[in-house]
């Protein structure tokens, strides 16, 4: 997503002059001849990520309007532009809360570096903000990223059901950022600041689950050489959150609704049970009705679980939210890989927003963090993303003066030729092949050249998925795409 920059400058000629040193390295350009003309657009909601504003113009002035805009709530990084140069006005807006500052004229790298700078800090200080929420145990539903329908539905239920003690029961696909959510329940309720506790009922041993959640004592059995509290009391006067609760053995799911009930627990070994005021937040990926039926999951805890459930929507129900992921897990991995990425470009954010992501936000997450690492350019590029785009990187250029390529002795095969006719027409004698094999070949060359990648290899032919996956199996090329595809033919 490109980076918008607001000109706040009275000069019609030195605005077009940024705009297109700006435009050349991908930024958007939004222009203000004054500094009213500024604050009001950033009141309108105009997208801005830093503003560029010159500090002597007339009427309201560039130091005013710094004022003015910190005032309103607006803090965009602000790099302040001089002609005079004069110190004690800059240090003047650098008090007020701008970055940088440069004189005019200024060369186009002082003011891109400038400007990627102001960027760079910006994102250090969201990061620093995120994390000390999140660690504070104060992650509201504001934080949640994402305006599409689905989202905003589940911001709305969310700030709802966190204002009361009510159980919530969040159901989604693995991947959707059901513990992001709770978090969310947990900052929003007056329970903000106290513990939040989760822990993942599928990744603990069965023969520990109790003990882990409900503690014990001090020689209770073979091993428990001290005592232990267990993650109700841990979590005593905040929020306990119980991810894939569908998974907990049957006998532990009797003391969980106990507890849930009665407000208490009973340590293994303990003589008396041990009160505990403890919001409960659950999650599961399964459908916990249809386990109940099966008789895996008790009836009475799952109507105790669920009396204001949740629907995490899954990442392809809310495409429209991908550029704003994507924008913030770039603000995320160039601070953790040192990189100065400023976000993707148009045509990657195109095949990102149409992919389907069967692994949802976690699944994007990782492949954001992949193309950064990757990423050489200030945007990411469709191969940084090869496994999605189908796209290989291209090769390294050579340096200049460098020796060539060392000779191969022996046929070598034409790479131009290859290109141009990678499909046989004609047979060995010279005869037209069949239609039928032409197809068969040409289709097999695309899964090879796009990695499997289906969805791809249609677009490219020019068919549909459901027509491609009927002519795979017709010509017997299932093996191609078994397990290595991105789509396997299921």
């Amino acid at each position: 997503m490109a980076k918008t920059v607001l000109v706040v400058d009275d000069d019609p000629t030195q605005r077009r002059l940024i705009q297109a040193v700006l435009e050349r390295e991908g930024f958007a350009v939004v222009h203000a001849e004054n500094g009213d003309d500024a604050v009001q657009r950033l009141m309108s909601g105009a997208k801005v990520d830093v503003v560029l504003l010159d500090l002597m113009m007339p009427g309201l002035s560039g130091q005013d309007t710094l004022s003015e805009m910190r005032a309103r709530g607006f803090n965009q990084p602000v790099i302040v532009v001089t002609a005079t140069g004069g110190i004690e006005t800059v240090v003047q807006a650098m008090q007020a809360g701008a970055v940088d500052f440069f004189v005019k004229p200024a060369a186009p790298e002082r003011i891109l570096v400038s400007i990627r700078n102001a960027l760079n800090m910006g994102a250090l200080k969201g990061e620093v903000e995120r994390l000390k929420k999140h660690a504070a145990g104060r992650t509201t539903f504001e934080d949640l990223i994402g305006g599409s329908p689905a989202m905003a539905m589940v911001k709305r239920l969310g700030e709802r059901g966190a204002k009361s003690g009510i159980p919530i029961l969040i159901t989604g696909e693995s991947g959707v950022g059901k513990e992001v959510i709770a978090r969310a329940v947990h900052g929003s309720s007056d329970r903000a600041g106290k513990p939040f506790v989760a822990v993942n009922c599928g990744a603990i041993p069965e023969n520990l689950v109790e003990s882990i959640l409900f503690g014990h004592e001090k020689g209770s059995f073979t091993g428990a050489t001290d005592k232990h509290l267990g993650k109700f009391q841990e979590a005593n006067g905040g929020t306990l959150f119980l991810d894939e609760v569908g998974e907990l053995p049957l006998d532990v799911q009797v003391k969980l609704l106990r507890a849930l009930q009665e407000s208490e627990i009973d340590p293994i070994g303990a003589k008396r049970s041990v009160k505990v005021d403890v919001r409960i937040v659950s999650a599961t990926n399964r459908d916990l009705s249809q386990a109940v039926a099966e008789g895996r999951f008790r009836e009475d805890l799952f109507y105790r679980l669920n009396v204001f459930p949740i629907e995490a929507p899954a990442l392809r129900e809310r495409r429209e939210d991908v550029p704003a992921l994507v924008d913030a897990f770039v603000r995320r991995f160039n601070i953790e890989e040192g990189k100065s990425v400023v976000g993707a470009a148009p045509e990657t954010l195109g095949f990102l927003t149409a992919y389907d992501w069967p692994g949802n936000v976690r699944q994007l997450e990782n492949a954001v963090y992949r193309a950064i690492v990757l990423a050489d350019a200030p945007y990411l590029q469709p191969h940084d993303f090869p496994s999605i785009s189908g796209v290989a990187a291209p090769p390294p250029e050579i340096p200049a003066g460098s020796p060539g390529p060392t000779a191969v002795s022996g046929p070598v095969a034409s790479v131009e030729g290859a290109a141009e006719a990678p499909v046989r027409i004609l047979d060995g004698r010279g005869h037209l092949r069949t239609l039928e094999d032409i197809e068969r070949d040409l289709i097999q060359l695309a899964i090879e050249i796009y990695a499997g990648h289906m969805s791809e290899v249609a677009r490219r032919l020019g068919i549909g998925r459901s027509t491609l996956y009927r002519k795979v199996r017709e010509n017997g090329l299932e093996d191609m795409i078994k397990g290595g595809g991105q789509e396997a033919a299921a």
